[in-house]
């Protein structure tokens, strides 16, 4: 049963539904990749990255939520349960235990292009089917990048 009518085909709203359902996961894991990273980094620039994580924590938590909320606007519902995000499996291996600095600038930079490729695929996947919602993968992937950037030269 669907409360909310969607506009689209419902070829159309299958592949948008299933895009912004992919970005839900993948920001709600990025969150708490980041923020476990956050509570574990060590060492000399423990302060500049742990507040960095915590900007990524922040990004991705914003646009969980304007996912989210597009994918119940065009009649999708959304996902978050924790059972969802951990079938999905991780965006990259976390180890357990204290996390040097400089290897958890590494995790950031591999799960923000990793996720940030997922992202453009889904751009792509949305553009006819419904350019709206592929400007909210727009703006989000914008903000994924200006963060892999930043971790990027980081690690230089």
């Amino acid at each position: 049963m669907s409360v909310v009518k969607s506009t689209l085909s419902g070829v159309d709203l299958k592949t948008v539904g299933t895009s912004l359902q992919g970005a839900l996961v993948d920001l709600i894991n990025l969150s708490l990749l980041a923020k476990q990273v956050h509570w574990n980094v060590i060492g000399p620039r423990f302060r500049s990255v742990h507040l960095q994580l915590d900007e990524v924590v922040a990004t991705a938590r914003t646009h969980s939520d304007i996912v989210a909320e597009r994918a119940t606007a065009i009649g999708w519902t959304p996902d978050g349960r924790a059972a969802t995000v951990a079938a999905a499996g991780p965006i990259v291996d976390l180890p357990e235990g204290w996390i040097k600095d400089v290897d958890g600038v590494r995790l950031l930079v591999d799960a923000l292009g990793a996720v940030v490729l997922r992202m453009r695929e889904r751009i792509e996947a949305t553009g006819e089917a419904d350019p709206v919602s592929q400007d909210v993968l727009i703006a989000l992937t914008g903000d994924l990048e200006k963060h892999a950037w930043m971790f990027q030269a980081e690690s230089a």
